[in-house]
């Protein structure tokens, strides 16, 4: 039996460290989204703040994401090519990179030139959220969270 504490182990497993980094920027974006839809509702600049530094390391983090991500692909499978779930979950993690990144250059942007946001905005950071969802659950099957039974 593998000791649960074991450091070495946890660190150099083949696949561990995407599996733990992925859920950083997950929950910073949909937080940042929560607190930007309560700030327009609200109208409290604190809660905006709070969302663009939310998305900023949301954004941030997406890099060693998705670099454990490949690395886990090489490793696990010794760079076979991408096929099936695997191949659509690499494509959809690329785009939903790419969606947080620009909900927070919309962010940042807006903030540079200190004007309101756009309302756009919102429908960008709904879709964002649903590739992300759309995502991680592919993610689920393949990581063996998601299969039946």
């Amino acid at each position: 039996m593998v000791n649960p504490f074991d450091l070495k182990t946890a660190l150099l497993a083949k696949h561990a460290q995407h599996v733990v980094l992925i859920h950083f920027p997950i929950a910073l974006f949909i937080t940042a989204v929560g607190f930007d839809l309560f700030a327009q509702w609200t109208k409290r600049r604190g809660l905006a703040d709070a969302a663009y530094y939310n998305l900023l390391v949301a954004a941030i983090s997406t890099v060693p994401a998705l670099v454990t991500g490949v690395l886990a692909w090489q490793f696990q499978l010794e760079g076979q090519k991408l096929k099936g779930i695997l191949l659509l979950h690499l494509v959809l993690a690329s785009v939903s990179t790419l969606m947080i990144w620009l909900v927070w250059w919309v962010h940042f942007r807006a903030r540079q030139r200190t004007v309101y946001l756009p309302a756009y905005r919102l429908a960008l950071e709904v879709l964002a959220i649903g590739i992300v969802a759309l995502t991680g659950h592919l993610g689920g099957f393949l990581s063996g969270v998601n299969l039946p039974g």
